[in-house]
């Protein structure tokens, strides 16, 4: 059974960092590009970084770059996405999600399946 779990999430100040883990289970991960995205309450959900399965290519979100950092280790079955210098408008429930294929996901059609999700909250 194709199964994520995030873990990370959690109430930060502004300027604050959190680091989000995906634990993936089930699939045969480094075959498949992985990222994540997020929807806040009354928004359109928004793909937030991306990383190939190769680990060689990334891709951010213009309101995210240079900010958060995208990682995987094909070994763990595990992705991470560190975020820094957070601001009020990344709060959202971000989700761990796996692509079609192996290149970045760009769009949310370029993803397959994903996980319950993990609540972020920036606010002072």
């Amino acid at each position: 059974e194709l199964q994520f779990v995030e873990s990370g999430g959690g109430l930060v100040q502004p300027g604050g960092s959190l680091r989000l883990s995906c634990a993936a289970a089930g699939i045969i991960f480094n075959e498949r590009a992985m990222g994540w995205f997020r929807q806040a309450p009354g928004k359109e959900r928004e793909v937030v970084a991306s990383i190939s399965f190769s680990n060689n290519d990334k891709y951010y979100a213009d309101s995210v770059k240079g900010r958060f950092t995208i990682s995987r280790d094909n070994v763990k079955n595990m992705m991470y996405l560190q975020m820094n210098s957070l601001e009020p408008e990344d709060t959202a429930v971000y989700y761990c999600a796996r692509g079609f294929g192996i290149t970045v996901i760009t769009t949310m059609g370029g993803f397959a399946s994903w996980g319950q999700g993990t609540q972020v909250t920036v606010s002072a």
